[in-house]
């Protein structure tokens, strides 16, 4: 009974470190199809959504029909079906640098699925299977390393104070959630510490611009919530109504937005960011 108990505990670890190292999804499709199906689309979105917290390292997508139609034709439907899964991956702010696979297989045969009814079978076949695997943590340093003393870094805040015209400010720790337009809980605090001091501010004039991650050329991503191809502009403008919500003069104030036409180069969570630029400071007011 021990030993049984033993690779009981052996085999149940080994699924545990197996799903510790990998996040898996499958998207199935009708007949002859690769368009996903909006039922599928959504399951699909809230995996998406579910990769927002998770340092990924790879994204691998491949694409699988069942056994019906010619070789030739199922590895290009199959293939078809692996780049509309990447399509919704690079429109929802996935970084296309994270994706390494992108396959079609061809075909699946019947004996891979333990079922009966062939028309099942056929159906779990037509499918995309979507493999991610999360960074591993990075392992503590054993010694403690004396760090040389540096200067604090000036706030958002700080450097609203000290604003002149021409300045750009990038609100480095305002983060939005993976293609929606309003910000993280825990940016909510430092959005508000920032409407204060624009309206302890009333000298400067300023644009607020929105910015996204992850899309392909210069092209906006898409608001989950409104379905529009508009989030940097949507982002822009969640900004500016909190500020004016807040008591900051709507005629001090505009919005733009800057799609992807200026990454910062770093974790793609980065660019989904809003900044303001400084466009006219009245001395009279200071």
């Amino acid at each position: 009974m021990n030993k049984l108990l033993v690779a009981i505990l052996i085999i149940l670890n080994s699924v545990m470190a197996f799903s510790q190292e990998q996040l898996t999804h499958e998207v199935y499709f009708e007949t002859d199809k690769y368009e996903v199906p909006s039922t599928e689309k959504n399951r699909l979105l809230l995996f998406i959504s579910n990769l927002n917290d998770i340092e990924i390292e790879s994204i691998s997508i491949f694409g699988f029909c069942d056994d019906r139609g010619a070789d030739s034709y199922n590895l290009i439907l199959s293939q078809q079906r692996a780049d509309a899964i990447k399509t919704i991956f690079s429109n929802n702010e996935i970084s296309e640098d994270l994706i390494s696979n992108v396959d079609g297989k061809g075909k699946v045969l019947l004996k891979i699925v333990e079922e009966k009814d062939i028309l099942k079978i056929r159906g779990l076949n037509r499918k995309v299977e979507i493999i991610v695997k999360p960074k591993q943590p990075k392992p503590k340093p054993i010694a403690k390393v004396e760090q040389p003393i540096v200067e604090k870094e000036k706030t958002v805040v700080d450097l609203i104070n000290e604003s002149t015209k021409g300045d750009k400010i990038v609100f480095k720790n305002i983060l939005f959630k993976t293609g929606y337009a309003a910000v993280t809980p825990e940016s909510k605090k430092i959005l508000k510490e920032i409407a204060d001091a624009l309206v302890e501010r009333p000298d400067i004039y300023f644009t607020i611009q929105g910015h996204v991650c992850c899309t392909q050329y210069t092209r906006d991503a898409v608001d989950r919530k409104t379905k529009k191809r508009n989030l940097s502009e949507a982002r822009a403008k969640y900004v500016y109504d909190y500020f004016a919500k807040k008591g900051v003069n709507k005629k001090r104030m505009r919005h733009l937005g800057m799609r992807r036409k200026f990454p910062l180069g770093g974790d793609p969570k980065f660019d989904r960011r809003v900044e303001i630029v400084i466009t006219y400071v009245d001395d009279k007011l200071k």
